[in-house]
């Protein structure tokens, strides 16, 4: 039996079954809460617990309507808090309690005659609360109930979370369904901010804004600069008009919000795909409202590095912004867009517990002492490890005349159009000709080679047209079992569900805390594309400014390509693939590909300099011995 189990923490039932449900009791029979082997117990009756809900002001006033935005904030924490326990806060803010739903189920709250939440998504409130937390379910400024309009990552989505947090430490004001002010008299004030995706961004956001009180985030495949959720480096790598879809989508009243929504759109230039004042607001790691040097709060920062929507330099970049005080822990993984409640479920659940009992109820536990990092390199294969990335040295490879990767310079020239192709096309048959892409291949590897951390890739080309997109893909050549991030009725981001239930904490008979199973979705291949980079060569020099390039000139175009945490096992190849417009970036509103085309390629011809094309790997063991 694992751990969680043996602690109580998680009843697993199947699906069907009765409900069984973990450490209940049948009242408080305490006025703190109970700590024992480093961890807060269970003593707290979550059937019993008090659920309320206040309007807290905002300073925006995000609809123009002439009154500051009032945040709705749904609450349950344990009864004894009315009688003079402090506890800490789990906040949870989200745009995503009315559409389309939270998680992975899709969860929505469920509410009483009153007004209270019955049911809140997710299952941290079922867990929490009876170790002696509160568990808050904030509804981003301009959806579900909190008013206002949504600004796709904007000021007002920001500063909407930070006023929650300062209402619970007394700086800012609260009311009721009266209009009579309530005050937060039952906190301690340390709160933490948990989230998925945009709920994610939100929490390293008001992070940035160096509010005092929230102690820590868990920022779950958040973004961090709005820009690289939207473009990649000047090229279109979602679709055309995503921010204000965005808003939109999540809006409670699209209608009444449709002058901010077209602003959005007009702001957000996909016309150039340059980086802009609108793009410098959501910009969370040196932007105008949110910035990571400002940072006081830990954090907690789950990426997975084949996520085509959060991509992967949305962690490392930011990572590395954070001031070197910053407390810190993360899990890199190989999935894509996922929260690990779904992946690995009993170990998330143990070591979210640690780091909340740590960091909000000042338990003193080994939390920090364990290693920083969790990387996962393959299908149920994790390491630790001091950080994030591993030591490595960087070694440089490049193409051959003859096809092959190696480490000295060569000579001679290749070409390619660049047009729109999936990434598999592009790395299949990497041997035969193909007029869109130029292909490489080291020898196979003697010994097992890892990546850690953020290639780059230098060119030397020249275009017959003003500009082209410069595709890159970093490849895997071996057959070997791997997680695959192939969508189906039951499978993506790199998992699937296996059927059965586990039930999280308590319940009530509203809400009983149970979620689906799921595991790593494997397939057996011949090649994985392992990262990935593009470019838009008109923004070589600047993502503000278009460059158009002279044709028939000679330039030498050096960027990054995505970070990545990849093993290359011994007899794999490593492959280099030169190509055009990424038609895996052609998201549909589903996040499928190929959905808009609105990066469909220039139709230009690229010729490739040999003798200054290279690419650049942070190995950690340094050269591949090929």
């Amino acid at each position: 039996m694992s751990s969680l189990n043996r602690r109580g923490l998680l009843a697993a039932v199947v699906v069907a079954a009765p409900l069984v449900v973990a450490g209940v009791p049948a009242a408080s029979a305490t006025a703190k809460p109970a700590i024992s082997g480093g961890l807060t117990q269970p003593v707290f009756s979550y059937a019993d617990a008090i659920r309320e809900h206040v309007r807290v002001q905002s300073p925006v006033d995000s609809d123009g309507d002439g009154k500051k935005d009032l945040v709705r904030v749904d609450i349950i924490r344990p009864k004894e808090s009315d009688s003079g326990l402090k506890v800490p806060v789990i906040m949870h803010e989200s745009p995503y309690y009315d559409n389309p739903g939270v998680g992975y189920e899709l969860d929505h709250k469920t509410y009483d005659a009153n007004g209270n939440v019955t049911k809140f998504p997710l299952a941290y409130d079922n867990y929490f609360v009876p170790r002696g937390y509160a568990f808050l379910a904030v509804d981003m400024i301009g959806t579900r109930l909190s008013e206002g309009c949504p600004s796709s990552y904007g000021a007002s989505d920001v500063l909407g979370g930070k006023a929650v947090v300062d209402w619970l430490n007394g700086r800012a004001r609260a009311y009721d369904d009266q209009g009579k002010p309530v005050k937060a008299s039952w906190t301690t004030g340390r709160t933490g901010m948990i989230g998925h995706s945009y709920e994610g961004a939100l929490g390293a956001a008001v992070a940035g804004t160096g509010v005092r009180g929230l102690e820590t985030i868990v920022n779950i495949s958040g973004y961090t600069s709005g820009y690289e959720n939207s473009r990649i480096n000047g090229t279109l790598s979602w679709f055309a008009g995503q921010a204000s879809w965005q808003a939109e989508r999540v809006a409670a009243d699209p209608g009444r919000c449709a002058a901010v929504s077209a602003k959005l759109l007009q702001d957000s230039d996909d016309a150039t795909g340059n980086y802009n004042a609108y793009w410098d607001e959501r910009n969370y790691r040196t932007g105008t409202i949110s910035k990571a040097r400002n940072v006081r709060a830990s954090v907690f920062s789950v990426m997975g590095m084949h996520d085509r929507n959060v991509v992967g330099s949305q962690f490392s970049e930011w990572w590395a912004a954070l001031p070197r005080d910053v407390r810190r822990k993360a899990w890199v993984t190989q999935y894509g867009h996922v929260d690990p409640f779904w992946a690995r479920r009993e170990v998330w659940m143990d070591t979210l517990h640690q780091w909340f009992d740590h960091e909000l109820m000042g338990v003193a536990n080994d939390i920090m002492r364990q290693p920083r990092v969790d990387v996962q390199l393959g299908p149920d294969r994790w390491i630790t490890q001091a950080d994030w990335p591993a030591p490595t040295r960087t070694a440089t490879l490049r193409p051959q005349r003859d096809g092959s990767l190696g480490t000295k310079p060569s000579t001679g020239t290749g070409s390619y159009l660049d047009l729109a192709k999936s990434e598999v096309a592009m790395a299949t048959d990497p041997a035969t000709a193909n007029p869109n892409r130029l292909a490489f291949l080291t020898p196979p590897l003697q010994k097992a080679t890892r990546l850690s951390g953020t290639p780059s890739v230098s060119l030397r080309l020249k275009l017959d047209k003003p500009t082209a997109n410069l595709g890159v893909l970093l490849v895997d050549y071996g057959t070997d079992t791997r997680i695959t991030h192939e969508r189906t009725a039951t499978a993506a981001e790199g998992l699937t569900f296996i059927g059965g239930e586990d039930c999280i904490g308590q319940a009530s008979a509203d809400d009983d805390g149970c979620y689906r199973r799921a595991a790593d979705n494997t397939a057996t291949s011949d090649f994985q594309v392992v990262t990935r980079g593009i470019l838009d060569a008109q923004n070589h020099k600047s993502l503000s400014r278009s460059t158009p390039l002279t044709p028939g000139k000679s330039y030498q175009i050096t960027w990054k390509m995505l970070p990545q945490d990849y093993e290359f096992k011994a007899g794999h190849r490593l492959g280099l693939v030169l190509t055009g417009a990424n038609d895996d970036f052609n998201l549909d509103e589903s996040g499928n590909g190929s959905g808009t085309d609105v990066e469909p390629g220039t139709g230009a011809n690229v010729t490739i300099d040999l003798a200054g094309t290279s690419i650049s790997l942070p190995l950690v063991t340094g050269t591949p011995n090929m």
